[in-house]
């Protein structure tokens, strides 16, 4: 049956690398009106093609890159795409988001949804031209950066605005949490995408379309993103995104004490002043670059002019990685994080595991448990920048002690051993990012639960940390106030981050931002639900989006539960829950998981004993298969 919404590519490519052949499938109206695209889409068909047990860096895997179907419109950052597959790193699901142009070229291609299926015999790229597909050798760029990666591919193509995303040597090297990077600085970073891209000898997607795309409603289309825009200009917040991107969070992180530092032994950094977004702006800030329909701007283009981390007009940092390279690992020289920020972009590494690791060996070196010996003869004091710029080296070329390393932080501990593993600050073996979640409760939470291990974005709970209490009420209900909007008070948060995942991953299944969606909060299902009407046609209310939201959320830990997730595996370091607080605003505090766990089960509809979904929450959503499936593998659901 042919697609009846609008604004959709309508195709689906399946690309088997072991045969070097290509499949298009249509995209149904099944699969977009459970799943709409994106997250959801992936969610979806990586649950029926990928058997739990199988190795992330074998063949078996399956690698999807997919876009939503607001996705190259003009909705207000339309820019969003993922990559998704069994993590590597935390060896459950795996996805990973990123901005930029190459999403919404794909949509101009033709196509929905890549699927990438088997291994290439020999390295390869995929160009999609004009909606004909092509896997073409890349011998000659194998082991090249991504930068020179795209500028090559562009080359090679004869046209300068093809869209490229592809992987560095960290991905080639199979490190686990390689990046996939496109647009010279956008980057699909967690999970270890580009290590599974790695393992299929994918280097580069590289993709130019020229089909227009036709909207269902054009007499109401530009009425609606007008107002759509209007909302979003508007927010007080949007001008202070625009000044300074992400990298002001770090002036708020430390004054709210959130800012992990010395890996995370504390939230508040005494010298976060030569990092902040204040300092960068003054001196190394250029211009703002923007994604593909972005009115915030969020991107930093900055220079160094000279010294040993000289760089001209290169990619800023932004907050996760001022802090995964600064505050983390004892850092206050800005210069070198810019430098080292370019050096993993390049490298294809995941800024926040690569600085997490980093910190994790520092600690250890600090407390005596790691050597000049273990280490390459690497003295990894805090704060030393040399150490930090060898170590990257050495992960990314997986040479002496980075082939420890670059199966990041929890495996390496198990190998040293030692009591080294007590001051890895992973949950489900991913590193934590740059949230300190004692200051701000419901991070504790969404981190702890998040379905692709440590992630602060899978639910994204901001709200509470400034006290956007209208918002609040809003969003959450009169009734949950005034705790649910103290940042360290643990009631209520289960509300909080239950709701935000339903929404977050809403978000990332149409295609937009989280930001001008969940924070500054301008828009919310009202919008959505207006734009995805009148650009695809749907007619969906508010309470069948959310819907759609839960059953994803389902079906993610659904997928999780078949790989041996249990409520065990939904947890923090015990640094996070019995260890308080040093100093800073947070003094004091710590974690109060359990009690918030249990609430979050319940109000979830899972089991609070072994955190499964129960069989009527499941039959709710609509995931009739999956109660099928998990009971005929002896999956007992209560």
């Amino acid at each position: 049956m042919e697609l009846k919404y609008k604004a959709y590519g309508g195709k689906i490519l399946y690309v088997d690398l072991s045969k070097g052949k290509f499949e298009e499938r249509p995209m149904t109206n099944e699969l977009a009106e459970k799943y709409l695209g994106g997250t959801g889409l992936c969610a979806r068909l990586l649950y029926d093609m990928i058997e739990p047990g199988i190795d992330p860096l074998g063949p078996e895997n399956v690698l999807i890159f997919a876009i939503g179907p607001l996705t190259g419109t003009m909705f207000p950052q339309a820019s969003r795409h993922v990559f998704a597959a069994k993590s590597p790193l935390t060896e459950i699901w795996g996805e990973s988001h990123a901005a930029g142009f190459i999403g919404p070229e794909l949509k101009f291609a033709g196509y929905d949804a890549v699927v990438f299926l088997g291994r290439s015999e020999r390295p390869v790229y995929l160009l999609i031209y004009d909606g004909r597909p092509e896997l073409k050798d890349a011998s000659r760029i194998w082991g090249e950066s991504t930068y020179k990666t795209e500028d090559l591919i562009r080359e090679e193509v004869g046209d300068p605005e093809v869209r490229v995303a592809s992987i560095g040597p960290a991905g080639e090297n199979l490190v686990r949490f390689a990046a996939i990077v496109n647009d010279h600085g956008r980057v699909a970073a967690r999970s270890g995408m580009g290590a599974v891209m790695g393992s299929k000898r994918l280097k580069a997607i590289a993709v130019r379309g020229f089909k227009p795309i036709e909207v269902a409603d054009p007499d109401r289309y530009l009425e609606v993103m007008r107002e759509i825009h209007r909302k979003m200009r508007e927010h007080p917040y949007t001008p202070i995104r625009a000044m300074y991107g992400t990298t002001n969070l770090i002036e708020l992180m430390h004054h709210i004490g959130r800012l992990p530092t010395y890996n995370m032994r504390q939230g508040v950094f005494e010298e976060y002043e030569k990092i902040s977004g204040e300092t960068l702006r003054k001196l190394y800030f250029v211009k703002p670059k923007a994604d593909y329909a972005c009115v915030q701007r969020c991107g930093r283009i900055v220079r160094v002019p000279s010294g040993p981390f000289a760089c001209d007009y290169c990619k800023g940092p932004e907050y996760e990685t001022l802090d995964s390279f600064g505050a983390r690992c004892g850092n206050s020289n800005l210069e070198a994080i810019i430098y080292m920020n370019n050096l993993a972009n390049e490298y294809g590494l995941d800024t926040v595991s690569t600085g997490a690791t980093i910190s994790w060996v520092m600690e250890c070196y600090d407390e005596g448990l790691l050597t000049k010996e273990d280490l390459d003869g690497i003295e990894a004091a805090w704060g030393n920048v040399d150490a930090m710029i060898q170590l990257i080296h050495k992960i990314a070329k997986r040479e002496g002690v980075g082939d420890i390393l670059a199966e990041g932080s929890w495996r390496a501990a198990r190998k040293f051993g030692r009591g080294t593993e007590k001051f890895v600050m992973t949950v489900k073996k991913q590193e934590i990012a740059a949230q300190e979640p004692r200051a701000q409760k419901s991070m504790g939470l969404g981190i702890a639960v998040a379905e692709r291990g440590a992630d602060h974005l899978y639910s994204f709970p901001v709200l509470d940390e400034v006290g956007f209490e209208k918002e609040i009420k809003e969003r959450y209900g009169e009734q949950y106030l005034p705790e649910i909007a103290e940042k360290q008070s643990p009631m209520y948060k289960w509300v909080m981050v239950k709701l935000n995942e339903d929404f977050a991953v809403l978000v990332e299944s149409v295609g937009i931002c989280k930001y001008g969606t969940m924070i500054p909060p301008a828009l919310f299902y009202d919008e959505i639900k207006e734009a995805l009407a009148v650009t695809n046609g749907f007619d969906l209310s508010t309470e069948e989006l959310k819907l759609i939201g839960e059953r994803i959320v389902n079906l993610h830990r659904a997928f999780n539960v078949r790989e041996g997730i249990r409520r065990k595996d939904d947890t923090l370091p015990d640094r996070l829950t019995k260890v308080p607080a040093p100093i800073g605003p947070a003094k004091g505090q710590v974690v109060e998981l359990d009690m918030m766990l249990d609430n979050y089960y319940e109000l979830r509809g899972w089991d609070k004993e072994t955190g499964i979904p129960k069989k009527e929450t499941l039959l709710r959503v609509g995931l009739d298969d999956v109660v099928k499936d998990l009971e005929e593998r002896g999956i007992k659901l209560p």
